[in-house]
């Protein structure tokens, strides 16, 4: 989107053709008025796209008569993971670095008596202003500019709270660590901790989480969200005062669009992990918020489960009176993984397709099919990993949930 086109997007009747084909496909719309000079056809079939996209990750801002472009939606939030966010922050004044589309500040507003949003690109500002008016949040003030020179125009205890969202795009590129994204939350740690006493870091799920505390002194601790089963983000949380030697607690926050079956574990690094040469009836995978978390020794001494190896996130043990925060299976047999005995395995069992997941196996799921000559399977489920011992074994589970049912 170019900001002339935003202009004309504006119109109210350029806004009521949006709504008017928001079930269209955008090529076909694109092709089937193509040469009209009245409205802005290209910006309003990519509009079109992006209400699509955005009807998945923002359910309930999507039926509000938003604007968007294709690279910050993919950056923005998920509706329930910023909802969530925004409730663990709280106070009179918090600033948004990161301001995007502005559906961090929209939640954000809900929870403060005013948020400062911020963003360097003209644009998105612009998209910003609009939807704050459509979502009637008066409370949010919009800035346009470089997210620390903002940040150092405040005075210090003016703020609650900062919450920054690095971009990790710049470029073309993505980038995964905190000092190679923009703005630089690693460089810029002291001012941040020094203009409010509490800092929320979104990053990447796929950050690695040990050794942050070394670049993020006033790591507090560390939260994991994943939204139905898939990892989200790490939220970083800084406090003001926290001791540089004390190691951040992390904590597991597993949400679902339906909100229904959500759990929460929190601890530290380190839990022993009680591991079994004999498996049980029942086959578990935690949900990939609590293995990025660490905290699958936490969920297996809640449940009752123990592992079935040292180094992969595989449980075993009885069936669960409790909703399992991940996926339960039930373990129909298994076998050490040899050539000639898994084909064995395989026609002994009269399995021709399955799901196929590894871990720590040097095969990929890709190769195992091939190799197997293995069909898809949305109700069968072939586990590749190791057993107590090291060794490599092959895991056959149906699900525990009847087959097309959905877990929460």
């Amino acid at each position: 989107m170019r900001e002339d086109e935003l202009e004309l997007l504006l119109r109210p009747e350029v806004m009521e053709e949006i709504g008017r084909n928001a079930d269209e496909d955008p090529a076909a719309y694109a092709m089937r008025n193509a040469g009209r000079t009245d409205i802005p056809v290209r910006a309003i079939a990519e509009q079109i796209a992006c209400r699509k996209k955005a009807a998945k990750k923002l359910p309930r801002l999507s039926t509000r008569p938003l604007l968007y472009t294709s690279r910050a939606l993919e950056q923005a939030s998920a509706e329930r993971v910023a909802g969530y966010r925004a409730s663990q922050m709280s106070g009179q004044r918090a600033i948004d670095l990161s301001g995007g589309l502005g559906i961090d500040s929209s939640f954000l507003a809900g929870a403060f008596a005013r948020i400062d949003f911020v963003e360097r690109d003209p644009l998105l500002c612009r998209l910003a202003s609009h939807t704050m008016q459509v979502l009637e949040r008066k409370n949010v003030a919009i800035q346009c500019g470089d997210a620390f020179a903002v940040l150092d125009s405040i005075p210090s205890g003016i703020l609650d709270w900062i919450f920054v969202d690095p971009d990790r795009r710049e470029s073309g590129r993505r980038r995964v660590g905190l000092s190679e994204s923009s703005p630089d939350v690693v460089s810029g740690h002291n001012e941040l901790i020094h203009k409010a006493p509490g800092v929320c870091i979104k990053a990447s799920p796929a950050l690695e989480l040990s050794g942050l505390k070394r670049e993020l002194p006033s790591l507090s601790s560390i939260i994991v969200v994943s939204l139905d089963r898939q990892c989200r983000e790490s939220m970083l949380i800084l406090l003001k005062g926290t001791a540089q030697e004390k190691e951040p607690e992390r904590k597991a926050v597993c949400l679902h669009s339906s909100g229904i079956g959500e759990y929460e574990v929190s601890g530290r690094e380190g839990v022993e992990r009680r591991v079994t040469a004999e498996p049980g009836p029942c086959f578990f995978e935690p949900d990939p918020a609590i293995i990025k978390a660490g905290l699958s020794a936490e969920v297996a001494e809640e449940f009752g489960l123990e592992f079935l190896n040292h180094s992969v996130d595989y449980l075993t043990g009885g069936p669960s009176e409790a909703v399992f925060p991940g996926r339960a299976f039930r373990l129909v047999a298994l076998t050490p993984y040899k050539p000639k005995l898994f084909r064995r395995f395989l026609k002994e069992h009269q399995i021709f397709g399955a799901s196929i997941q590894r871990r720590d196996f040097p095969l990929s799921p890709e190769e195992l099919r091939r190799l197997y000559r293995l069909k898809e399977s949305s109700s069968r489920f072939l586990f590749f990993s190791r057993n107590a011992a090291g060794e490599a074994t092959v895991y056959f589970c149906l699900s525990l949930r009847p087959e097309g049912e959905e877990a929460p």
